[in-house]
């Protein structure tokens, strides 16, 4: 009979275990109060006006026109954005994915934005491609230029 009441706390323990790890695994992706959890506290006044003008101006400020070089240009990883300025005070701005393997342009040079892993080469005036292997343009991205600021539309 000792047997018996060992089996039973070992399985009453064990079924005890098991059902606690399912009723967790149950509420898995389930709302937890904190999913409900009041949203963070407002930044101080200070910033707002700052996002504000940073809007109203356009979108993110990407550079300062003397950032891009005339003839040339820069990339933007976290952006994933080029901007080029072909002519003087011209400034063009394209997807900084490459057409061919998806991969981020790096420099630009030469009139053209380049690709380091396949060697794909694309115009600064309008992003077409100027060398394979790519097999089509970079797409054109809005951007504006508010005075000396150049900004994602």
């Amino acid at each position: 009979m000792t047997e018996t009441t060992r089996r039973n706390v070992v399985l009453g323990a064990g079924g005890a275990g098991l059902a606690a790890i399912l009723t967790a695994c149950a509420s898995y992706g389930s709302p937890t109060t904190e999913a409900v959890a009041e949203p963070p506290a407002e930044e101080p006044s200070s910033e707002a006006p700052k996002k504000k003008k940073a809007a109203a101006g356009g979108g993110k400020a990407l550079a300062d026109t003397s950032d891009i070089p005339e003839g040339g240009g820069k990339v933007f990883e976290n952006e994933k954005v080029v901007v080029t300025q072909p002519t003087a005070g011209d400034f063009k701005a394209f997807s900084a994915v490459c057409t061919h393997a998806g991969c981020t342009v790096a420099t630009v040079s030469n009139n053209t934005i380049n690709c380091p892993c396949h060697g794909s080469k694309f115009s600064i005036e309008d992003g077409s491609v100027a060398d394979g292997p790519a097999g089509g343009p970079l797409e054109e991205k809005k951007i504006s230029v508010d005075g000396d600021k150049i900004r994602l539309a």
